[in-house]
């Protein structure tokens, strides 16, 4: 029997994606189940969503188990084939609260703070520990097993683990299969969808969109003529604002489009959210403390979600076009998929560095998961996700050396802060950070 753990299962929205996609997926279907969490009440809401899954799509072939707590979290991952990760270290409170309100008394406003910026540095650095120990864990109990893991900051964590542990590890963001779609529907092309052929490559969040074609046509002149006018109008008055317009900003002065949101972009480069230039805010639709309010809008309406998971006996499920079951099933049948997956930079983009971890085609069968080769990328582009990886490199050293020295040193090159703090706000920012994160980052105090 095939075992896939989820760890982080109090994820219930997200463990009903995952796991449904599994019990619809015939290969899948008798798998052992165990989810782990360490929140009581959230693992047995996900619980007994599973269970009303799996009687109500999958006639009670899983077995589901629950396992809570760290003392059971060997038993959890024990015989495991596939481990999917899912967990978020310290929680909205107080975690990501400290991320955003402190950096907000020394001037630096931020949108998502999840994968670059203070708030992603310090995300990291408390997720790094926790995720390590998970590792080691598999390394014991489920040698061999592929971690699967959806945890931000992607780059950051995913890449620490395959640094400081042997387990093969993935890490899998949901930007890249929406990208064309989306990209084409806000442009009003969307008879080219089923058609488009596209090639992106790059890092988790500033992977770039190389090529886009539909039966040999190149739409990318035709792409960039329809985005930059919605830009002028926009721009001008003359039309609404929209959510597209840092990025295609970003296509405009660097030639190519970024697969991940204007609201996370905004905060990747130093050129957005500038206090000297406050009118860029409004000017380019950038939703400051946008995932604080995402947030709170979710925790209120838990409550009436949570009746329609928990307690339908007749819930539905379709699969989604998550990466995760299309990759235990390639893996377990040996069919090939072909998937983007973050994986270390194994001469995969010749202009990147080895140790940094790239967002590229990837082929999945028996074998696991396979980065392809997808060439140099533009030297603008590589340019700018290096600002990202020296970021994400100094961070990861951070964490597994215990230095406050190199917090400092990623905080310093990080391209938002560094526009707007000198190097001893910077220090005391991050001071401040380690102090109210306290029991999360322990090594530093």
């Amino acid at each position: 029997m095939i075992k896939i753990t989820f760890i982080g299962a109090g994820s219930t929205v997200f463990a009903k994606n995952i796991l449904g996609d599994c019990m619809r997926t015939e290969s899948l279907r008798d798998a052992h189940l165990a989810l782990y969490d360490v929140d009581s009440h959230r693992l047995e809401d996900s619980r007994l969503m599973i269970e009303n899954l799996n009687g109500s799509i999958n006639q009670g072939r899983a077995t589901v188990s629950a396992h809570l707590g760290t003392d059971q979290r060997r038993t959890a991952l024990k015989d495991a084939d596939f481990v999917v990760n899912a967990i978020q270290v310290g929680g909205y409170r107080p975690s990501t609260v400290i991320d955003f309100e402190i950096p907000k008394k020394y001037g630096l406003r931020q949108t998502i703070a999840d994968t670059l910026g203070v708030g992603g540095i310090f995300r990291g650095l408390r997720t790094i520990p926790v995720m390590v120990g998970f590792a080691h864990e598999m390394e014991e109990v489920c040698p061999g097993a592929l971690l699967l893991n959806y945890t931000n900051p992607m780059a950051i964590v995913t890449g620490a683990v395959l640094r400081a542990t042997d387990v093969p590890t993935v890490g899998l963001c949901h930007s890249v299969q929406s990208c064309v779609p989306h990209l084409l529907k806000s442009l009003e092309m969307e008879e080219y969808t089923d058609r488009a052929q596209w090639k992106i490559a790059g890092i988790n969040h500033m992977a770039w969109l190389l090529e886009l074609t539909a039966d040999g046509e190149n739409l990318y002149p035709e792409v960039k003529r329809r985005a930059f006018e919605k830009n002028d109008l926009a721009l001008s008055g003359k039309a609404d604002k929209h959510d597209d317009m840092v990025r295609f900003e970003v296509m405009r002065h660097f030639g190519f489009y970024v697969a991940e949101s204007s609201e996370h972009s905004a905060e990747y480069m130093p050129y957005w959210i500038k206090s000297g230039y406050p009118e860029l805010i409004e000017q380019y639709n950038i939703p400051l403390d946008e995932y604080p309010r995402r947030c709170e809008g979710q925790i209120a309406g838990w409550e009436k979600q949570r009746e329609s998971l928990v307690s339908n006996t007749a819930l539905e499920h379709e699969r989604t076009r998550e990466y995760g079951s299309y990759i235990i099933e390639a893996v377990v049948t040996g069919a090939p998929t072909r998937i983007h997956g973050n994986v270390m930079n194994v001469g995969l983009i010749p202009n990147l560095p080895a140790n940094a971890l790239v967002e590229v085609p990837c082929l999945v069968d028996r074998n696991g998961v396979q980065g392809v080769y997808s060439g140099s990328l533009p030297t603008q582009c590589a340019a700018l996700n290096m600002t990202n990886i020296n970021v994400q490199l100094l961070t990861i050293d951070a964490a597994l050396n215990g230095s406050r020295e190199l917090v400092y040193q990623a905080a310093y090159l990080d391209p938002h802060t560094a526009a707007e703090l000198p190097l001893f706000r910077i220090r005391e920012l991050c001071d401040e950070m380690i102090d109210a994160h306290g029991e999360f980052l322990p090594e530093f105090s």
